[in-house]
């Protein structure tokens, strides 16, 4: 089998206020902003529940599509997921613990005609196929890098 040519998504966005951000991908407009309590206006999601909403979106695609893999068919399926995190380090209260995640917990809820022996295999497979899985558990490379706004003074 040849491999496929890698897919690149892609958001930009620009920041409406410290809390609030508002970004582009596709065709599609999304906003992030934080709880009144964070500063907030508490008019969407903040980063890191987004994280959790991806994960679930990513979950439920992998859990249909595997299921139509295996011959199976859902009826129901019901995905909660919970992430827990110290935000000492968010807040330069403290560099102890890391600024992300130190865990999170799914639990899949599936009405489906399929055996436990099927639904254990089904779970391995999107636990090892899931792209977002994948980058929550395992490092990524990221860059980050800057780029002024301010306008160029001209050489004389």
């Amino acid at each position: 089998m040849q491999p496929t040519e890698d897919l690149v998504f892609r958001v930009s966005g620009v920041a409406e206020s410290p809390a609030r951000f508002r970004a582009q991908t596709r065709r599609f407009t999304v906003l992030v902003d934080e709880p009144e309590e964070l500063d907030g206006t508490d008019e969407a999601p903040n980063p890191v529940e987004y994280v959790l909403i991806g994960f679930g979106g990513c979950l439920n695609v992998m859990a249909h599509l595997i299921a139509q893999e295996l011959g199976f068919t859902i009826r129901r399926l019901e995905i909660e997921l919970k992430g827990t995190l110290n935000p000492d380090r968010l807040f330069g209260r403290s560099d102890a613990e890391r600024a992300g995640y130190k865990q999170i917990e799914v639990q899949l809820r599936v009405d489906a005609d399929a055996d436990e022996a099927t639904l254990q295999e089904w779970l391995a497979r999107i636990n090892d196929r899931c792209p977002v899985n994948d980058n929550l558990s395992n490092p990524t490379p990221v860059t980050i890098s800057v780029t002024s706004l301010q306008e160029q003074q001209p050489v004389t």
